[in-house]
């Protein structure tokens, strides 16, 4: 019961640490996908953007239940075999890239690992084994191999805690060469109403969409909120978790 209350939070937490590799390695850094990039109908970067966001907010919601249940093992039971807590966060992030490589991937089809690849299964079999079957195998391996009681210390869980939630935080960051912000209308805004809405801000436009529904702009950082108050619905550097769009290269 013990290793079993250890197990389901670690393997929470490390579920929601995949979900943040790969939205942060894969959706900003190499900028080789998006959420649903092979969606029929949704090939409008406004979309995708907002789907992108929705990704990472979920994520959020499962780092949070983790850490919650992390927390809650360690006031129940602070004495659990070593290699339990190790083993369930490998076990949970291994979980997530196999999961989302058979549903995301294979079944759904919504994305592959590297779109512009002339081998997308390659990518996706290599991504699969490093960050989804090793990790899993090692985790077990940990699991299985028991060991003297021990008691995780508070410092353990509070890095544990520190990286998770710096994990969210650097999914939602601007990118260091990003001078610009990025903003995301919503639908029924027109451009003319856009074009409107930054005059009144103050905001300098440098690039837009055809549809003008997703913008950079060079405009106060003390002005960017007031833009939620007028039509938008995602605004870099503003707390939202729009980091996927704000390190986009279009």
């Amino acid at each position: 019961m013990i290793a079993r209350r250890w197990m389901w939070a670690g393997g929470i937490l490390g579920f929601a640490l995949g979900g943040f590799f790969d939205g942060i390695l894969l959706h900003q850094i190499l900028q080789w996908h998006h959420l649903l990039s092979l969606v029929p109908g949704i090939g409008d970067l406004r979309a995708q953007i907002v789907w992108d966001g929705v990704f990472h907010a979920a994520m959020y919601v499962v780092a949070v239940w983790g850490l919650v249940a992390l927390w809650r093992a360690y006031r129940r039971d602070p004495v659990v075999q070593g290699g339990v807590l190790a083993g369930a966060l490998l076990i949970g992030f291994g979980a997530w890239h196999i999961v989302d490589t058979l549903l995301s991937h294979w079944l759904l089809g919504i994305h592959r690992v590297k779109l512009d690849s002339p081998n997308p299964l390659l990518w996706d079999l290599v991504w699969l084994v490093a960050f989804g079957i090793l990790p899993l195998l090692l985790g077990l391996w940990l699991r299985g191999r028991g060991g003297m009681g021990g008691t995780p210390s508070r410092g353990v869980l509070a890095v544990l805690a520190l990286v998770t939630l710096g994990a969210g935080a650097w999914a939602q960051r601007m990118s260091p060469d990003m001078p610009l912000t990025a903003i995301v209308f919503r639908p029924l805004v027109s451009p003319d109403q856009v074009a409107a809405i930054l005059d009144a801000a103050e905001a300098r436009l440098v690039w837009a969409d055809p549809k003008m529904a997703v913008v950079l702009v060079d405009i106060a950082p003390d002005r960017r909120w007031s833009l939620y108050r007028s039509g938008a619905m995602m605004v870099g550097g503003s707390g939202v978790p729009a980091g996927c769009f704000t390190f986009s290269r279009a």
